[in-house]
């Protein structure tokens, strides 16, 4: 059952990502007649069904509802687009074998390049964005906590939080944001209200307020749960308000930092899985990267060069035939390479609905909750044979973790 499950998932994705590149082809990648936002694109209202049980809601619990979908699109009518976009008169973005990417000027908030960008997706630790922006702008990072035996039992990739161990908030966050922790992310989600329900609570009410309407937290580490969703557009515009807050900047942009042992377990170091990082990409300024069976591989990375800071989101990916990370360097290249800035959308940072946050720039007290209210890239490779190769390269995938 779970493998027919998965097979019409990855057709499904087959499918969507074919139409995707329809638009995507050389000569075809630029500014045109914007196509509404909802369910005529693909993604446009929800992620699809899951290849598993990971999403079933609980026993007594409600199947979430859509998301409403905005109209006007946030972020200006280009962002309405179901297919590739760049500026009138700018040379077509490089191709990508992703269902949806945006690239954008993080201190203009333009978006430079996007496809489908309000696809409506799983984040997978790419959720880890938000959640970490909380903890930059609520808690003490000099503060010690206690590891839990709950933190340590964290499904997924974890970074050796121990029961009894003791550490400090920043390390915690640091190993969570470099190393994609999920039992960080449990245990910085107890501290920052007191429960993980409600930090969810708290992170889409701060989605809310940025104005970043696809976004529905359901875990804090971003392991896939009932109603779990953002788009590229919104992880973009949560990534740029982040990287304002100096703890997350710099975690993001940390190569390895030592961490404490607990019990009789020594102490060791946690290293970024992130390649634009390690692989020495000029003026990487921080990203974060993101898989789960459902999600599938997603991505975050930024640049400087020439006093310009750019970065790239790409969701619902494959690292075969292309690894995720050399698709975004390629996207990035393409930014750099611009001589005219003017974009196709900008993104968000406030929603008009929703009054300003006064808690968002100083820390919390503890336990406190906010209230509610076409030229080829470097590999010249075709976008639709990439996308064939990718999307069924899905189904074959040696690596099956949930990150």
């Amino acid at each position: 059952m779970r493998t027919r499950r998965r097979l019409a998932t990855v057709l499904a994705t087959l499918t969507a990502t074919l139409a995707i590149g329809l638009t995507a082809l050389p000569g075809l990648a630029v500014a045109g007649p914007a196509l509404p936002a909802d369910a005529s694109c693909p993604f446009g209202t929800a992620p699809g069904p899951p290849v598993d049980e990971s999403e079933a809601p609980r026993p007594g619990q409600a199947e979430p509802a859509p998301l409403p979908i905005p109209d006007p699109p946030v972020g200006g009518p280009g962002m309405a687009t179901c297919g590739d976009v760049v500026a009138e008169g700018a040379p077509p973005a490089p191709q990508v074998g992703v269902v949806s990417y945006v690239l954008a000027d993080l201190d203009s908030g333009e978006v430079l390049a996007a496809r489908n960008p309000h696809a409506r997706l799983r984040p997978a630790s790419l959720m880890k964005t938000l959640t970490g922006l909380l903890v930059a702008q609520r808690l003490p990072l000099d503060e010690t906590i206690t590891g839990t035996q709950e933190d340590a039992d964290q499904e997924g990739t974890r970074v050796g939080i121990g029961a009894g161990g003791q550490y400090t908030i920043r390390q915690v966050f640091d190993s969570m944001m470099i190393a994609s922790g999920n039992d960080a992310a449990h245990a910085l989600a107890v501290r920052l209200t007191g429960s993980v329900p409600a930090t969810v609570d708290l992170m889409n009410t701060t989605a809310r307020r940025l104005g970043a309407l696809d976004t529905r937290a359901a875990t804090p580490s971003g392991l896939d749960a009932p109603g779990m969703q953002t788009s590229a557009y919104d992880l973009a515009s949560i990534f740029r308000v982040a990287m304002r807050e100096a703890p997350f900047a710099a975690a993001v942009n940390t190569r390895q930092i030592p961490f404490p042992g607990f019990g009789a377990n020594p102490p060791f170091v946690v290293a970024n899985d992130n390649k634009l990082l390690t692989s020495g990409y000029q003026g990487y300024i921080g990203g974060k990267t993101g898989f789960t069976d459902d999600a599938r591989h997603t991505f975050i990375g930024a640049a400087e060069r020439n006093g310009r800071r750019l970065v790239v989101v790409l969701m619902r990916g494959e690292q075969r035939p292309v690894p995720m990370y050399e698709q975004a360097s390629a996207l990035l290249d393409h930014g750099f390479a611009l001589t005219d800035p003017r974009g196709v959308g900008t993104l968000t940072e406030s929603n008009p609905a929703e009054p300003a946050d006064p808690g968002t720039t100083t820390a919390a007290e503890p336990g406190a909750v906010a209230p509610e209210s076409g030229a080829a890239g470097s590999w010249g490779t075709p976008v639709l044979l990439l996308a064939v190769v990718a999307a069924v390269g899905g189904l074959f995938a040696l690596r099956n973790g949930r990150r």
